[in-house]
């Protein structure tokens, strides 16, 4: 299912970023662009997301990079 239209970014997508660090919206559209056009995915973004503990949130205090880099497309 699409979370963004705009960019077509789909569920599947934003989990799969999630996994890979992102914890916010905002890394969510560094990652992909989904929230930065029309802004009406962002609220589901957050409820994809959740409210849970960010793996990466603790790395990154330790002075990890940031998630900026794009998934591979799926096959």
């Amino acid at each position: 299912m699409f979370v963004c239209s705009c960019f077509g970014v789909t569920e599947e997508q934003v989990r799969a970023h999630a996994d890979a660090g992102a914890c916010t919206p905002r890394q969510i559209a560094s990652a992909c662009k989904a929230g930065t056009d029309c802004g009406g995915c962002v609220r589901r973004i957050q409820a994809l997301l959740g409210r849970g503990a960010c793996p990466r949130r603790e790395l990154i205090e330790q002075g990890a990079p940031p998630l900026t880099a794009e998934l591979p497309e799926a096959a």
